[in-house]
């Protein structure tokens, strides 16, 4: 099984998006969870630290700017979606990846406390 940190980056983008409102409070994750088309169409016209930031978690041993990178994607590249940090929280705790677990429930809760 893979091993991942947290993202700093990561969580300090979600934190920014939280804080200018740029959040979907009630959607589909799997519907707005951003597919192989969508994250390559993002790579073409972003750097890939603005992609990393777009993630929770780095897998430990995989390389820099690389897919297999970068973990626990939150939101579809434009807002951060509430139904996206609760499957990390939930895909972090099933594989007992207590920090980037705590970093997503961390950040639900700000969400929550933002949103009202």
């Amino acid at each position: 099984m893979a091993s991942y940190s947290v993202n700093e980056a990561g969580v300090a983008r979600a934190r920014e998006l939280i804080d200018k409102r740029q959040y979907v409070l009630d959607s589909d994750w799997g519907d707005s969870q951003p597919n192989a088309d969508a994250q390559n169409a993002y790579l073409e016209k972003h750097s890939w630290d603005e992609y990393s930031a777009w993630h929770l978690g780095l897998t430990e041993g995989a390389n820099d700017e690389t897919k297999a990178r970068y973990a626990f994607v939150y939101g579809d590249f434009r807002r951060i979606h509430r139904s996206g940090l609760i499957a990390c929280v939930y895909r972090a705790a099933e594989w007992r990846h207590k920090d980037v677990e705590l970093a997503a429930h961390d950040l639900l809760q700000h969400l929550d406390d933002v949103s009202g």
